[in-house]
């Protein structure tokens, strides 16, 4: 299935999506570097930038920026007034990204900060408020990820989740990945959120089976 589920990924990348020299070198670059290939496909970043420009955002927070490639799919969409914060564990992961961001010419828009995103986050100031909030990291770390996220939301902010399927073994609550476990009560949490209006949708493409989610801030 793996194949046929590519071939259609790359049919509607090929029909629906201009060619971009740019996003593509970003991928040869990270590639080069050694990062993992865990960036979202084309036809993902591209709703990630729809869901920016729907949502009118201004100011996004990124939680995991691999090698920007996500990044600059978000950082295109914003305003000229706009900013993405993008945190990263990684030193290497950084410098390829800052790297990326400079080629893309979306530097001047986004904020890299190094590090543990729970420290980055916890070091924000106390009234910071983000319009979409990327969730894309440790997937272990999720449901802080998605606390620290609703502490800096405002009704109508978007929240979005990636891999959350984990291949079906979401649903396997006697799982002893510490990645499933952690998907698990994310997506328990919002749930059972009075704040938030949620939905999720399984994936199939280049990227395998997985998913995504979608939280809307109410108040």
């Amino acid at each position: 299935m793996q194949k046929l589920w590519s071939e259609v990924d790359n049919y509607l990348i090929e029909k629906l999506l201009p060619p971009d020299l740019v996003l593509e070198k970003v991928l040869e670059n990270n590639q080069r570097e050694g990062l993992p290939a865990i960036d979202v496909a084309a036809n993902q970043g591209q709703l990630l930038a729809l869901f920016v420009r729907m949502t009118g955002a201004k100011r996004v927070l990124e939680i995991g920026t691999l090698g920007g490639y996500s990044t600059v799919w978000m950082a295109r969409e914003l305003p000229a007034d706009g900013k993405l914060i993008t945190l990263e564990f990684s030193p290497l992961h950084v410098q390829v990204a800052r790297q990326n961001l400079q080629l893309a010419g979306v530097a001047n828009k986004v904020e890299v900060i190094e590090g543990p995103a729970l420290d980055s986050l916890a070091a924000f100031e106390p009234d910071t408020v983000f319009d979409l909030v990327f969730i894309d990291a440790d997937k272990p770390n999720n449901p802080n990820y998605l606390e620290w996220a609703l502490k800096f939301a405002r009704p109508g902010t978007l929240i979005i989740g990636d891999n959350v399927v984990r291949e079906g073994e979401v649903t396997h609550p006697q799982s002893t990945d510490k990645s499933v476990q952690g998907m698990r009560k994310f997506i328990e949490m919002m749930g059972n959120n009075p704040r938030l209006t949620c939905t999720a949708l399984q994936t199939v493409g280049q990227k395998g089976w997985d998913g995504f989610t979608l939280a809307w801030v109410k108040n």
